[in-house]
């Protein structure tokens, strides 16, 4: 056996609760890798809201998604995640949600998600958690902006009543330029 990324940890907890049919968020949408994932894992009964404010990265998304069939669970939103609430309808019940934080890899490291912004999304998905559900958060905090967003992350997790959320800490400790960091929020 041998330990996962964070990244790839964070798919491994999202296979124990995603189901065909369920509900989830990609709050970060990026790339698009989660998406795909993600919609693949609800299949076609299920629904995906991903969510960027680049419209760079909802075009790349759009294409992944069509060329792999994927894109008829998909809504894909140009917005920031402190707005899911608006875009959501208020009966939805969400399985998970993923959020990956920092910059989009290859392009403008000015465009950065942001302690307040990320947190306020967090809380809405909460919100809407299903029992067992979880929110999976990948934290890259090495650029500048990052450790202040980890910074107020964990002020926030660790205030979380441990009563309705279990909160988990994954991180290699011995490796050089700030690896990234996994939080996993399960509502109990």
């Amino acid at each position: 056996m041998n330990l996962e990324s964070a990244l790839r940890f964070s798919h491994t907890l999202l296979d124990q609760v995603v189901q065909q049919g369920d509900t989830v968020i990609d709050a970060t949408v990026g790339n698009g890798n989660d998406t795909i994932y993600l919609a693949s894992a609800v299949g076609k009964t299920g629904r995906v809201y991903g969510f960027d404010v680049q419209q760079a990265a909802l075009d790349t998304t759009k294409t992944q998604l069509v060329l792999t069939g994927l894109l008829p669970q998909t809504t894909l939103i140009h917005d920031g995640h402190e707005n899911l609430s608006v875009h959501l309808p208020s009966e939805t019940t969400l399985a998970a949600a993923i959020f990956n934080l920092g910059y989009l890899p290859g392009s403008d490291k000015q465009t950065i998600t942001h302690g307040k912004t990320t947190i306020s999304a967090v809380q809405q998905c909460l919100t809407y958690l299903q029992r067992g559900g979880l929110v999976v958060i990948v934290s890259y905090y090495g650029h500048p902006g990052g450790k202040e967003e980890l910074s107020e992350l964990k002020t926030f997790l660790q205030a979380l009543p441990q009563k309705q959320f279990q909160v988990l800490n994954y991180q290699f400790i011995n490796q050089q330029n700030e690896p990234p960091i996994l939080f996993a929020i399960q509502k109990r």
